[in-house]
């Protein structure tokens, strides 16, 4: 009759003989976690990074047309698309690339 033992669980030996691997990569990977979202949040909310906000009658251009303009852009209107659109080539979504004849 075969027993199984977990290793360590029953096996006799006390708690502080265990043999424990791969702490070190763990505890690595838990500090440079933490001080990736700390230095996020020293970035994202810090004393440099306050949001300048202006009022609406201080804007120079009220719509981005005429800034574009102003700055010497060309707008131009967005060609309208064809009216019939070719079906693109293939299988439908809903119909199978191999359909499995019936038997």
């Amino acid at each position: 009759m075969m027993t199984m033992q977990a290793h360590g669980i029953s096996d006799g030996r006390p708690v502080e003989h265990r043999n424990r691997h791969g702490g070190a990569p763990l505890l690595v990977a838990a500090v440079v976690a933490i001080l990736g979202v700390l230095g996020m949040l020293v970035v994202d909310h810090g004393p440099w990074s306050k949001p300048k906000v202006q009022p609406a009658a201080s804007a120079n251009y009220s719509t981005t047309g005429e800034a574009a303009r102003a700055a010497g852009a060309k707008v131009i209107p967005t060609e309208p698309r064809a009216p019939i659109e070719p079906a693109p080539p293939g299988p439908k979504p809903a119909q199978p690339a191999n359909p499995i004849p019936p038997q």
